[in-house]
């Protein structure tokens, strides 16, 4: 069984708590629309294209690639305990929240009365509801942990980000989500992936005491 990269994995789950918290902060500091208004610019006919389709790689589908990816192409079927388990805390956090602890929380083209404020992109259904946490960046900012654990270079660190990043300022791009509710799903990943490793050992110890047997 290969070695995770726990170095790694402490870095991008750093730099993920320390861009949730400012995120967060800078909500409050400058307040949750304010700096939704200040974000969701218009940034152009290209910048419409690329965000209406890479918000995408945040869907939980992805999920369905990275299983083959880990799985068939770097041959780690011996990570599908953390895999899954990162996927389903993931999935419950991000539920949980926006159905039991904050239901029917406004998204921006709810919460702010004056539409003409807000930069949408033709072709995305704008939602009204069910804004916090946003699923597509804990999904997004998961894989980046994750990446960071299961891949053994430095290259991930600085690309995994760039993917994160991309997939959660397209949900205020596109009108989605509230900064804060991007804050709180990389907060959300960095706790999905923590809990999940202790799981991944138990699993790994159990094995290799079943071939010591």
């Amino acid at each position: 069984m290969q070695n995770l990269n726990h170095k790694n994995f402490t870095i991008a789950s750093i730099i993920t708590f320390l861009l949730g918290i400012t995120l967060l902060s800078l909500s409050f500091i400058v307040g949750k629309i304010d700096l939704f208004l200040l974000l969701n610019t218009d940034l152009g006919i290209a910048a419409d294209w690329f965000f209406r389709i890479f918000t995408n790689a945040g869907d939980g589908a992805i999920w369905v690639a990275i299983l083959i990816i880990v799985v068939w192409g770097m041959k780690r079927k011996d990570t599908l305990p953390l895999l899954i388990s990162s996927f389903v805390l993931s999935t419950v956090f991000t539920q949980i929240c926006k159905y039991v602890i904050v239901p029917d929380e406004p998204r921006p083209f709810k919460a702010i009365a004056d539409h003409s404020l807000i930069h949408t992109v033709e072709g995305v259904d704008v939602h009204l509801i069910s804004s916090f946490p946003s699923g597509h960046t804990a999904t997004a900012f998961t894989c980046y942990i994750l990446f960071a654990l299961l891949i053994p270079r430095n290259w991930w660190l600085v690309v995994g980000l760039i993917y994160g990043l991309a997939v959660g300022y397209s949900r205020v791009y596109l009108a989605q989500h509230f900064p804060l509710d991007v804050s709180a799903g990389m907060l959300v990943a960095v706790l999905s992936v923590a809990l999940s490793i202790p799981i991944q050992n138990a699993f790994a110890k159990r094995r290799v005491s079943r071939k010591a047997q």
